[in-house]
């Protein structure tokens, strides 16, 4: 069997080191053709060094030069490129048939988008890509013949209990409805007043999985969960009301599809990011993940209610949604500007819900056909983000 070969976008990062892990545990599928990182340099000669690749590249340019220092000492035959373009360069090259699509932001939407419109198989780990361009983003997939695997676990779980032939038509597969869970983050039984009061370091403290600081936040507030409901929208085309939200604090249960005859098929699992992982890598054949057996025996497992007063960026995605046009990049870019400065001790809490209702007040229902539009939409809500964070601040 020839190897897959793979570029993975955003290699230093979570998704990437698991990524990798599980690409080495079967060196006959795969091969690394190129990995990308951002500023974690030892982190990406470490990965040159174990997996070979043709090409390493860093977004940004003083990293580059530093990675590159680093590869000759090595004496490594791995190539050194920098900026945007050539992440785009490298997703789309003629030898890669998968692309591993795990930079967080809207930074790795370009290359994941020019991925798709060459035809690749996209392993989408980038909540972004859909959540700014989900229409555009759909109809390159569909024109060029591209395949789209859904690495978040909630997504990959609805993706393993639909019918295999599903083709987005809920009615014709007797889908009744999506069930996304969500673990309620570390903030679940904390009062409005304690919420307001948390600080970085317990925001990114979370109860079960292990992630990078952005997406940890993202949970605390249940933003990551808004911006799962807006990517569950476009990859199963799901009308809004479709798509429903519980707490399941567990995370053995990652999410459920509901069917017509009463049926609810869901998928359980250790959290483990590597199962996902190894689902697609591997699909549709399963393969080995070096994920633990799932152990159930004096388990309790518990469903309840999301709670959008204490959590006000729940109900702010399902509004972007509603809203179409740019909203859902207006969105996601004052989430990501607030976030930032929480993370930085520049905002508190409360004003990452804020900051997004000021933005998609004043920015939301303008153009989103095209790339353009949608990168307009997004450095507009970033400025407005940004200037109201600073008010509040003053």
């Amino acid at each position: 069997m020839k190897p897959r070969v793979l570029t993975i976008l955003g290699a230093t990062g979570t998704i990437g080191v698991n990524t990798l892990d599980v690409v080495a545990r079967h060196p006959d599928r795969f091969e690394v053709f190129a990995l990308t990182g951002a500023t974690q340099v030892e982190r990406m000669v470490e990965q040159c060094r174990t997996h070979r690749p043709r090409f390493a590249v860093m977004s940004e340019p003083a990293a580059a030069a530093a990675l590159r220092a680093r590869i000759a000492e090595e004496g490594l035959a791995v190539e050194v490129l920098e900026g945007a373009a050539a992440l785009t360069e490298v997703a789309t090259a003629p030898e890669v048939d998968t692309l591993m699509a795990a930079i967080v932001g809207a930074a790795g939407l370009p290359a994941t988008l020019a991925a798709a419109q060459a035809g690749k198989r996209i392993l989408l780990a980038n909540k972004e890509t859909l959540v700014v361009s989900g229409q555009l983003f759909m109809d390159a997939i569909a024109a060029s013949g591209a395949e789209l695997l859904p690495i978040d676990s909630e997504h990959n779980a609805i993706f393993q209990a639909l019918p295999r032939d599903f083709g987005g038509d809920f009615q014709q597969a007797g889908v009744k409805a999506l069930w996304l869970t969500a673990s309620g983050g570390p903030f679940r039984t904390l009062s409005a007043a304690a919420i307001a009061a948390a600080t970085p370091a317990q925001a990114v403290a979370h109860p079960n999985w292990v992630m990078g600081k952005k997406i940890s936040v993202d949970s605390a507030s249940l933003m990551n969960k808004g911006l799962e409901v807006i990517e569950a929208r476009w990859l199963f085309n799901a009308r809004p009301e479709k798509i429903k939200v519980v707490v399941h604090p567990q995370s053995i249960v990652h999410s459920m599809v509901e069917y017509a005859d009463g049926s609810v098929i869901a998928q359980l699992g250790t959290p483990d990011m590597r199962t996902p992982i190894a689902y697609a890598l591997g699909f549709p054949e399963r393969i080995d993940a070096g994920v633990s057996a799932l152990e159930l025996m004096g388990r309790q497992l518990t469903f309840e209610a999301p709670d959008t007063a204490r959590f006000p960026c729940l109900q702010l995605a399902f509004d972007a949604l509603a809203a179409g046009g740019n909203a859902a990049a207006v969105l996601n870019a004052a989430n990501e500007v607030a976030v930032a400065r929480f993370l930085e001790g520049a905002a508190s809490f409360n004003a990452i819900a804020a900051s997004i209702a000021h933005a998609l007040d004043k920015l939301a229902g303008g153009a989103a056909h095209t790339l353009d539009d949608l990168l307009e939409a997004d450095r507009q809500a970033r400025r407005v983000a940004d200037a109201y964070l600073g008010q509040l601040r003053a």
